[in-house]
């Protein structure tokens, strides 16, 4: 047992003695992290390198970009800063755009709390040197606000009108304003109340009428770009071909709400979905004013023949209606038969419809 547990230190020693001579003799891991971390050094100083040329390159950007901004910044003098003109001045504002509004009542807090310029004067407002000049006036006062405007100081200047008829002030433009000026008619067939969460896919109508200025294109391309920006749907047509469409549509669906409004209409315990439409095309047509209906169908040429289309689309369905009820009646006697109610009473019934919620009994 001795002799074995000799034996066992003895080469147990002579390992040991082995293994730290291979270790003296090489000494190549030492170099192997030494070279490594060459590399490293070498990596880390061209990442500062490269970082360093990153910052400049971004700085360089941020200075272009900021220089692109104010190339493309346009001065937009509104001409009628109402409900409309706020409105929009927020959005011009909001994408970077200078905004100077000018009417003759005070809105200059309003302009303010918005980042907008004010003045009652119109002199001061174009001592701004517009790009462009809006006019957002009603339909009914446009060409009185244009009899009292220093028209030859829009020479060089796009000229753009909001109206919801556009033949009329397109008519107007070009019979008034100086050949210098350029012209774009357009619609933004939204407002305050259905563009209040933003415009993405609102209709934006418009015609480019003419421009002629050394810098026409470029400006019409910038007023342009802030409402497809904003996500506007944008709809290139004529002014003829959209007055044509608004009789039809806009016109329309006014005189509808405001047909509807005579009714006094209100709301019920048993309402379905479409009596619930029929109510808010009541509230939205009748929060309009009164001066812009009447502005939709005298402006419009197309608008007096849609409401003779309605007018004729009404008779045709009272005389269905009476047409039925003469056969009806000759068939099961009418409803006095059924319900035990006199035809005169029937006929005299609709004045208490409104008193008892049906017919009254005999």
């Amino acid at each position: 047992l001795a002799s074995a547990t000799k034996t066992s230190v003895a080469h147990a020693s002579s390992c040991s003695k082995e293994a730290a001579g291979q270790l003296a003799m090489e000494p190549s891991a030492a170099l192997d992290v030494s070279e490594g971390r060459e590399e490293v050094d070498a990596a880390a100083v061209e990442v500062r390198l490269l970082e360093a040329e990153m910052a400049k390159l971004q700085a360089r950007l941020q200075t272009a970009r900021s220089a692109l901004v104010a190339a493309r910044q346009l001065r937009i003098l509104i001409v009628g800063f109402g409900t409309f003109g706020q409105f929009i001045a927020k959005t011009f504002i909001r994408l970077g755009h200078r905004v100077i509004g000018q009417s003759r009542a005070d809105y200059a807090a309003d302009a303010a709390s918005i980042g907008a310029e004010y003045t009652r004067s119109v002199e001061e407002a174009l001592a701004y040197d517009p790009h462009v000049v809006v006019f957002s006036t009603s339909i009914l006062s446009t060409a009185k606000v244009l009899a009292n405007f220093p028209l030859e100081k829009l020479k060089g200047k796009l000229v753009v009108d909001v109206l919801s008829v556009k033949e009329y002030p397109k008519t107007l433009l070009l019979a008034q304003l100086p050949a210098e000026a350029d012209i774009l008619c357009t619609h933004p067939m939204f407002g305050p109340q259905s563009g209040k969460h933003g415009w993405d896919g609102l209709p934006f109508v418009f015609e480019k009428v003419r421009l002629s200025g050394p810098h026409g294109n470029a400006v019409c391309e910038e007023f342009l770009r802030i409402w497809i920006d904003a996500g506007c749907r944008m709809v290139e047509m004529t002014c003829e071909e959209h007055d044509s469409h608004a009789a039809a549509s806009q016109f329309i669906t006014h005189t509808t709400g405001r047909l509807l409004a005579e009714l006094r209409p209100t709301s019920t315990p048993i309402n379905t979905k479409g009596y619930e439409s029929l109510l808010a095309l009541v509230d939205n047509t009748t929060g309009d004013s009164l001066d812009l209906y009447c502005g939709l169908f005298y402006y419009n040429a197309f608008s007096k023949r849609q409401l003779e289309k309605l007018e004729k689309g009404l008779q045709n369905v009272k005389d269905a209606l009476q047409k039925f009820e003469a056969k009806q009646t000759e068939e099961d006697g009418g409803p006095g038969v059924k319900w035990a109610m006199s035809p005169s009473s029937r006929n005299s019934s609709s004045s208490n419809l409104e008193n008892t919620g049906g017919y009254p009994s005999s």
